[in-house]
């Protein structure tokens, strides 16, 4: 509970706070996406004006746990009373969320915001007086709906903090993120962090399946008005709709971008002693490119800034998948990262040339997320002028994006070995898929393999996986400059016939 107390607690004091939303609620107007995004318009066409910082010192100095201990009171979700299969908590200010969130509930086509109220929170061993929160505000939100049972509301989906926001399907836990949009990431000018400062979102009907949300977003060079049709399920989807407005030049923006971590894996093993096999959030990215190719890149923690992309016109899809489920290459009863969804972006409309970006930052642990990827546009429209984007978000687990052949189970390095160990690199592919079940045993899979100018390849195998079904490719090879790194590329094939996606490796320099 609180450690203060105001003069109407209790239903009495709710009463009280829907009455000053309804007071303080716009004129009257049927809200939809375009308004959000004549609001997005508006502010490109005005100098940005930068978040007012509005929260208390004793706020702004909580530590971690301290915030973390500010927790929505369940009892008060924002249309429990009302039964709706959708309900809504908040997150309060405090700590780095030191500017306000508007948050806003549309009904019949009308605005009310929704107020925010300190008997809202329980304030659990933080000792915070009435002043303290006089000025303070919420920082984001999250739904709640029935996704694992009847009987109880689940997170499905939170927004908090810049523009970032993350999603689970059934049986999922969280995992990586998606953002509104990224700008600069990885440029020596520095990034810039948009953010959403405004959310408006529809009150569900009784049995809706669907819940709707717009958001506002802004920063120094860049608004944009969006919307996202919420469909919890086996895997969640998001149905995503932008414009976005440049205040000025930006020399690259990602469209769709996704937020992981990979510490270490199959082919990275721990650089310390640690009880579990691997650590990560996702271990690849998957890429369907518009000339129907499928392309599987493993992740890495590299020892210094990679950056890497492919371009393309017109992708069909990309994510960063976590294809690896088994609780035995993991063996976390804490994380279970092998619950935690793939994010799977899929292009509404033609999004025309550019390139999927992946950026891989060195990390010493794994509170850091360290894997990024997005579409970079070759265009851009001047500033002033709309870009419109639209694409469907999905969190997988159950029935994950892959190709229809046959595709990459797991990547493993190591050490090459002929008749003692030299300085070779042996790498050893698993591919699985039903194309490679239903191989006839005469018939031999092919590995179709190239490498960049700075490696040698020594020795290409494939061998029929008893075990999965599938089949192993081994390569050995020399790298010729440790300074540089080495991209290698291979499939495998019967005849003419290719059998599985593209495997796109990249060794980071050392």
């Amino acid at each position: 509970m609180s450690r203060f107390s105001f003069p109407f607690p209790g239903r009495g004091r709710q009463a009280i706070v829907f009455l000053y939303a309804c007071l303080v609620s716009s004129a009257g107007f049927a809200f939809d996406f375009d308004d959000a995004a004549a609001e997005a318009k508006r502010l490109a066409s005005a100098s940005y004006k930068k978040p007012e910082k509005n929260i208390s010192k004793a706020l702004e100095n909580l530590n971690y746990d301290q915030y973390r201990d500010i927790r929505f009171r369940p009892d008060h979700n924002y249309w429990k009373d009302r039964k709706l299969p959708f309900e809504l908590a908040f997150f309060h200010q405090g700590r780095t969320f030191d500017s306000r969130v508007k948050i806003s509930e549309i009904v019949g086509g009308r605005v009310q915001e929704i107020a925010f109220d300190p008997d809202l929170f329980d304030y659990g061993a933080n000792r915070l007086e009435a002043k303290d929160l006089e000025s303070a505000g919420f920082a984001g939100f999250r739904v709640h709906y029935p996704l694992n049972t009847a009987q109880y509301k689940d997170e499905v989906v939170v927004f908090l903090g810049a523009s970032y926001f993350r999603a689970v399907g059934k049986g999922q836990v969280y995992g990586l993120s998606a953002r509104g949009i990224a700008v600069d990431t990885a440029l020596n000018s520095g990034e810039e962090f948009p953010r959403f400062v405004q959310f408006w979102l529809e009150r569900p009907e009784p049995g809706a399946k669907q819940l709707t949300i717009y958001g506002l977003l802004d920063s120094p060079r860049i608004t944009g008005a969006y919307r996202f049709i919420l469909k919890p399920g086996a895997d969640t989807a998001m149905d995503v709709k932008a414009q976005l407005y440049l205040r000025e030049n930006i020399a690259k923006i990602g469209i769709a971008p996704l937020t992981s971590m990979y510490l270490f894996g199959e082919n990275q093993r721990s650089a310390t002693e640690d009880y579990r096999p691997e650590v990560h959030d996702s271990d690849g990215l998957s890429i369907h490119s518009g000339t129907g190719e499928w392309i599987w890149r493993p992740l890495v923690n590299p020892k210094r800034l990679l950056v890497t992309s492919f371009s393309m016109t017109n992708p069909l899809g990309f994510g960063l998948m976590q294809r690896d489920r088994a609780f035995p290459n993991f063996e976390d009863l804490e994380a279970r990262y092998e619950a935690r969804p793939s994010a799977w972006v899929e292009p509404i409309g033609k999004w025309g040339p550019g390139r999927v970006e992946l950026i891989q930052i060195p990390t010493p642990d794994e509170t850091n997320d360290n894997i990024v990827a997005f579409w970079v546009p070759n265009a851009l429209p001047a500033p002033g002028q709309p870009f419109d984007l639209e694409y469907r978000l999905l969190w997988q687990k159950q029935a994950e994006r892959r190709p229809p052949l046959a595709w990459v189970s797991q990547t493993r390095r190591g050490h090459g070995y002929v008749t003692k160990q030299d300085d070779s690199i042996a790498l050893s592919v698993d591919f699985e898929g039903p194309v490679l079940k239903k191989l006839p045993v005469d018939v031999k899979a092919e590995a179709v393999i190239s490498t960049d100018a700075n490696a040698k390849i020594l020795e290409t195998n494939t061998y029929k996986n008893a075990a999965t079904g599938g089949w192993r490719m081994v390569v050995r090879l020399k790298r010729l400059d440790e300074k540089k790194p080495v991209e290698l590329r291979a499939f495998l094939r019967e005849g003419n016939n290719p059998l599985s996606e593209t495997w796109s490796y990249i060794l980071p320099p050392t």
